[in-house]
């Protein structure tokens, strides 16, 4: 419903780009040990507006969600990010650039916004169930 696409539309994003963020600050910690191993991450904010904006300026062809690039039908309607390499305090002798004290500070501070994101949104249906019942 066109309605409800409006409410929704920017936390569907916002969890998307969030558990992406996740993912991406996991194999990060995942290959600490690995030689010249680059951490990366991504840019929340940018990739929000850039998912955002191409939801206004593009019209999809069809609302199918396709599993697989060979499929026809539809493009995948999924918020990305583009991964960035992080910049280093210290990069250890074996090239690797993670840090993991970093990386776990960076990865509860994620965790506590996609829960966030999950709470508004929760909060979004809990006013729109009231609008519905009437109170």
């Amino acid at each position: 419903m066109k309605l409800f696409e409006n409410v929704f539309n920017l936390h569907e994003k916002a969890i998307q780009l969030r558990e992406q963020h996740l993912e991406v600050i996991s194999r990060n910690i995942a290959n600490v040990d690995t030689p010249n191993y680059k951490a990366r991450g991504i840019d929340f904010e940018e990739a929000l507006a850039k998912a955002l904006n191409n939801d206004h300026e593009e019209k999809q062809v069809s609302d199918v969600y396709t599993t697989h690039r060979g499929h026809l039908g539809g493009q995948p309607n999924r918020a990305t990010a583009d991964l960035l390499y992080t910049v280093p305090f210290n990069t250890s002798i074996d090239g690797n650039t993670v840090e993991m004290s970093v990386e776990q500070a960076r990865y509860g501070k994620a965790a506590a916004k996609y829960q966030a994101t999950l709470r508004f949104l929760e909060s979004d249906i809990g006013g729109i169930r009231k609008a519905l019942r009437g109170e």
